[in-house]
């Protein structure tokens, strides 16, 4: 439930066209919906001004839809992630403005997108690590920033990301997504003064150790201004990089 719903639902129990029983019965799934194999968080969008998001791995399409049905009901958007393609149909089928983000690997369901605001600008040191740049651009999205990416400006070739320093230093969040050695967020950090979130990725040659080795090149990044996320944790990164660009006064 929303605030927009929770004070309509007090207007009406103060015009004396809810009784206190039928407005008990509106509140019977706050702050959270039992269904046996979840409780959905319906008070985060009060709490934190955001929804609960839905995360697919591990789930029975039966239960995503049932999660995705309680979060509908209550008028917020839907975020499946890490969706594949039979979840993805499954959701499509329940609800027409169902939308499959196929390289995030997300499904999004929402009845009116929030107006963008701020500036958040994606960055990937290779190809390889767009699907998870992608899911951090749609998480950021779905919760209301702007949102831009930028693809294989690593290291390996710095005069690429020279080549977008002057758009880098005028977002005012830049999220950095790399796998191999991990050193871009270093760098990118390094050329600015707005606060950078490291995602490391599992894409690299064998002594990566499937995204253990950025993530520690990451932890220990000399640049100031660095917060690292988990490896490939697109969603936590756009979630995060969501909160810092709509801080007051930025």
């Amino acid at each position: 439930m929303n605030a927009s719903t929770l004070r309509t639902l007090l207007q009406q129990l103060q015009s004396g066209n809810l009784s206190i029983d039928q407005t008990l019965d509106r509140f019977r799934n706050l702050p959270f919906e039992s269904l046996g194999y979840a409780n959905v968080d319906h008070h985060r969008m009060l709490r934190q001004g955001v929804p609960e998001a839905i995360l697919c791995e591990g789930k029975t399409e039966a239960q995503v839809l049932g999660i995705a049905r309680g979060i509908l009901k209550q008028g917020v958007a839907v975020l499946a992630t890490r969706a594949d393609s039979k979840i993805a149909r499954a959701l499509k089928r329940l609800h027409k403005k169902a939308v499959h983000h196929q390289e995030a690997r997300m499904v999004v369901i929402q009845q009116k997108p929030p107006k963008a605001q701020g500036d958040i600008l994606v960055l990937t040191a290779g190809t390889a690590d767009i699907p998870v740049a992608e899911e951090t651009k749609v998480t950021a999205s779905v919760l209301g920033s702007r949102v831009e990416l930028l693809c294989d400006i690593g290291v390996a070739g710095v005069h690429r990301l020279l080549h977008n320093l002057e758009r880098i230093q005028q977002a005012r969040v830049v999220v950095v997504v790399a796998g191999m050695d991990g050193v871009l967020p270093t760098v990118v950090s390094g050329l600015i003064d707005k606060p950078v979130v490291a995602v490391p990725t599992s894409q690299g040659y064998g002594s990566h150790f499937g995204g253990i080795a950025p993530l520690l090149t990451m932890l220990n990044a000399c640049s100031g201004g660095i917060g690292v996320v988990n490896i490939d944790n697109g969603f936590g990164a756009g979630y995060l990089a969501h909160r810092i660009n709509l801080l007051p006064g930025r």
